[in-house]
């Protein structure tokens, strides 16, 4: 199991710096340039060029990136805020976005888990058809549109939670921007977790496990919700980045200073190093939860882990 972890961080740092590579080849292919403003006079925007190392060949300008990246330097802003260091931009974005994206992984996982094994243990009832129905209104649903009536109503009309984001009360005006983000998670592991639990108590080893005598909660939970666990994972994985990583639209409506708008700022202003920063940190969030993923494919079915070890 070390040696197959040790492999797939090795291919997880390669895949990172294939990723910053083809990030520099696009946004070099980019019509436009950071510095863009008309006030600028050719001389001008040359003298810019070789202040930041942008007239140099790609290849080198990747180099030294990557450099300076292993030191956990990212570079300065270009434009959205000049010769600002990337870090200190996003030190004060991230933290919100992977706190709300948190508390939206969380609520919408528990719950999703919750209306799917009561749908499955009421297979073709009343219970299971509004719990299907809720999972499609999720899924259907953009999150923006929750979020619009969420502020209007628990926020503008009942007062019950902030309808804009305040740093003065961060939890109490990220409920609703995590209830929002919540809803399509909510409904997609419902759906998944519904789908594997009906297949699961249909099968074999659950009737033998009902004549040793097992039953209740043990056999549902031990049993029945662990050998449905591994799909469900699978995907609930890249959901956790989308949200950790924020919602645009959701942060717009509801005022939140996170790491989307940013993103978005940056790719509209040509600010090559804030995109490449934003695009790796998500990359790397990403590879890393998969890569935990993987991991606890061994620890709750051990036939993999047995398979992974025989492997070697």
């Amino acid at each position: 199991m070390k040696k197959y972890i040790l492999k797939r961080v090795l291919i997880s740092v390669l895949t990172l710096l294939a990723i910053t590579l083809v990030l520099f080849i696009l946004l070099k292919a980019m019509p436009g340039s950071p510095f863009n403003d008309e006030k600028l006079t050719d001389d001008q925007r040359a003298v810019l060029f070789e202040k930041y190392g942008l007239d140099q060949p790609i290849l080198v300008q990747y180099g030294k990136y990557v450099t300076n990246l292993v030191k956990g330097d990212f570079g300065v802003s270009y434009t959205i805020s000049k010769n600002t260091p990337i870090s200190q931009l996003i030190q004060s974005r991230l933290p919100v976005s992977i706190a709300i994206g948190g508390q939206a992984v969380a609520l919408g996982a528990i719950i999703g888990l919750i209306l799917g094994v009561i749908a499955a243990l009421n297979h073709n009832t009343i219970i299971d058809n509004l719990c299907t129905l809720l999972s499609v209104i999720g899924v259907s649903v953009p999150s923006y549109v929750f979020a619009l009536a969420l502020s209007y109503s628990l926020g503008f009309r009942l007062s019950l939670f902030p309808f804009l984001y305040t740093a003065k009360e961060p939890f109490m005006s990220s409920v609703l921007p995590s209830i929002a983000l919540s809803m399509f998670t909510m409904a997609s592991i419902a759906r998944f977790t519904r789908t594997e639990m009906l297949e699961v108590l249909d099968s074999d080893f659950m009737l033998l496990a009902e004549s040793k005598g097992i039953s209740g909660a043990p056999l549902i939970l031990r049993h029945a919700l662990r050998n449905a666990l591994i799909p469900i994972i699978t995907v609930l994985a890249p959901l956790i980045v989308d949200l950790m990583t924020g919602s645009l639209v959701v942060e717009k409506i509801f005022s939140i200073p996170g790491v989307g708008s940013l993103l978005v700022t940056a790719i509209q202003s040509n600010d090559y190093n804030v995109v490449i920063a934003l695009s790796f940190i998500y990359s790397a969030m990403y590879i890393g939860i998969m890569l935990v993923v993987d991991i606890l494919y061994g620890i709750i079915d051990p036939r993999i882990r047995v398979a992974k070890e025989g492997s070697k």
